[in-house]
C-alpha cells in the first residue's frame, strides 16, 4: 500500500484520504489500490489530484465510453465511491456488453463490502480467467493513456504522404497506442477526423507465419466491406487487407485473412491484444468507420513504431515527396528516350517483379527497347505512401521505401494500354531506387 501511495504522489497526483468521509476512507484506501493497480497514470495527467472542472464536458472530441471510464476511475482515485458507482452504472446502461464497466462495478461493490464488514462480493466477471481479467485492465490502461493525451488530434505521423484524386482518407493503426487514426486530405495536409480503440494479434505485431496471431507492420489497402455471410464473431462486419502485399509476398511472409472487423454482440470491445492477427473495433466505432470504407481502396498504415509530429509545425510537403516526384518523372522520360542503360539506372540491385530478380527485368527489357520503337509513356494521378520500418527490424526495410501508385498510359507502335501501376521505391544512399514493379 505504500509503495503504491508512494508511486502515486511522484505522479503529481496526491490524494488526500483525510478529506474523505471517515465511514468510507477504508472504502476509498482499498478502491485506491485497486486503481492504482488498473492505471500507471502520466505525470501530466491531472495536477495535484484535482479534477479540472472541465475534464469530462466539453470534451465532444472524446468517446462517450472513454469519457464515462475515465471518469469513474478518477473518482474511485479520489475516493468518491459512490459517484463512482453512479458513473459506472451510467457507463453499463450505455454500453450493457462492455466487459471492462462490470469488473469496475464488481470491484466497487467489493471494495464497499469490505470497508462495510460485509460478506465480500466476488470482484471480477462471473466465469472470467485470471488471464481475461488481466486483459481487461490492460484495456483500462491503454484507454486511460489516450485520454490524458491531449494533443492526440493536433498530432500527425511523420511519412511520407501524398494521396491521389480519389482518396480522401487515411487510416493509420498505431499498435503500442492500440489506436486507430482516421485522417483525411486537406489544402494543409492531413487532418485528424477521429481515432479509436483497437485489438490487435494475440502476440503482437509483424506477421510472419501463418497461424503465429501476429498483427502485420507495413502498408495495405481496405477492401469493401465483405458481403458473403459471416460468423456472428465478426459483429458488423469485415473489411478485407491485402496482406500479404507484395513486399510480404517477396519476404516469404505467409498468412491471409487479415481484416478490419467488429466484435460479438455480447462483447463490445476486446483487450490490446486478443485477435488473430485482425484489427478489431467496437461495433459503433467499425460503423462510423463506413462511410469512409465503403468504397474500398482506402490506404491503411500499420506501425508499432510511429514517429509523430505536431501538425501546426508542418508548413510544406515531407522531405521525401519532391525528390521521388523527380525521380518517378525522370524514370517516366528515360523510358520514353528508350536509352536502356539509363533506363535500368533506375532500378535496385534488389528489384524484384512476378518474372523474377533485375537480371530476368534488364534482360526483357533489352530485347524490347533493342529496335528502339518510339514510344510515349504519361503518369498521372499519383499516390505516394511510406512503408512503415518495423521496430524489431525483422522486415527487410532498411532504408526508406515509398509505395507509389499511379495511372500508366503507354503507346507504341504495336501497342496501346492504360493501367494502374504499382512501385516500390527505396531510398540507397540518398538515391531512389525501384525495387517493385507491377499492376497495382
Amino acid at each position: 500500500m505504500l509503495a503504491i501511495l508512494r508511486h502515486y504522489k511522484s505522479l503529481k497526483m496526491n490524494i488526500n484520504f483525510t478529506r474523505v468521509n471517515p465511514k468510507s476512507r477504508r472504502l476509498a484506501q482499498s478502491l485506491f489500490v485497486i486503481c492504482c493497480a488498473l492505471l500507471p497514470w502520466s505525470a501530466t495527467a491531472v495536477d495535484q489530484g484535482k479534477l479540472p472542472l472541465d475534464l469530462f464536458t466539453n470534451q465532444t472530441s472524446k468517446d462517450l465510453v472513454e469519457r464515462l471510464l475515465v471518469k469513474s476511475l478518477m473518482q474511485i482515485a479520489e475516493g468518491n465511491t459512490k459517484q463512482a458507482m453512479l458513473t459506472v452504472n451510467e457507463l453499463i446502461r450505455t454500453t450493457p456488453n462492455f466487459k471492462l464497466a462490470h469488473l469496475i462495478r464488481g470491484d466497487l461493490l467489493s471494495a464497499q463490502a469490505r470497508g462495510l464488514g460485509a460478506a465480500a462480493i466476488e470482484p471480477t466477471l462471473i466465469g472470467s480467467s485470471a488471464d481475461e481479467i488481466k486483459g481487461l485492465r490492460e484495456e483500462a490502461r491503454t484507454r486511460i493513456d489516450h485520454y490524458f493525451s491531449a494533443d492526440n488530434d493536433r498530432l500527425v505521423p511523420d511519412l511520407s504522404i501524398k494521396m491521389d484524386n480519389q482518396q480522401q482518407h487515411l487510416i493509420v493503426i498505431d499498435i503500442i497506442k492500440s489506436r486507430l487514426f482516421l485522417y483525411k486530405k486537406s489544402d494543409k495536409g492531413l487532418q485528424h477526423v477521429s481515432d479509436y480503440y483497437v485489438s490487435i494479434g494475440k502476440n503482437g505485431a509483424d506477421k510472419n507465419t501463418e497461424g503465429d496471431k501476429r498483427t502485420p507492420v507495413g502498408l495495405y489497402f481496405a477492401s469493401k466491406k465483405l458481403t458473403t455471410p459471416l460468423s456472428e464473431f465478426y459483429g458488423d462486419g469485415a473489411y478485407p487487407l491485402n496482406y500479404p502485399n507484395e513486399l510480404d509476398i517477396h519476404n516469404k511472409k505467409t498468412g491471409s485473412g487479415i481484416w478490419l472487423h467488429g466484435t460479438p454482440k455480447d462483447t463490445y470491445s476486446r483487450p490490446p491484444r486478443a485477435s488473430d492477427g485482425c484489427v478489431v473495433l467496437s461495433n459503433p466505432d467499425l460503423r462510423k468507420l463506413q462511410p469512409v470504407l465503403r468504397a474500398g481502396g482506402v490506404p491503411v498504415i500499420i506501425s508499432d513504431s510511429i514517429k509523430w509530429v505536431d501538425s501546426n509545425h508542418v508548413l510544406k510537403p515531407h522531405a521525401n515527396i519532391e525528390p521521388l516526384n523527380q525521380a518517378l518523372f525522370n524514370w517516366r522520360k528515360d523510358w520514353t528516350s528508350q536509352d536502356t542503360n539509363q533506363y535500368l539506372s533506375n532500378y535496385s540491385k534488389d528489384f524484384f517483379y512476378s518474372g523474377g530478380a533485375l537480371s530476368e527485368w534488364s534482360a526483357h527489357k533489352r530485347r524490347v527497347q533493342a529496335n528502339k520503337p518510339k514510344i510515349s509513356v504519361e503518369i498521372s494521378n499519383i499516390s505516394m505512401f511510406s512503408y512503415p520500418k518495423n521496430k524489431n527490424g525483422k522486415i527487410t526495410t532498411q532504408g526508406d521505401i515509398v509505395v507509389v501508385n499511379f495511372d500508366q498510359q503507354y503507346e507504341s507502335p504495336t501497342l496501346k494500354n492504360k493501367m494502374r501501376k504499382r512501385q516500390y521505391w527505396k531510398n540507397e544512399n540518398n538515391q531512389w531506387k525501384i525495387i517493385y514493379e507491377g499492376a497495382a
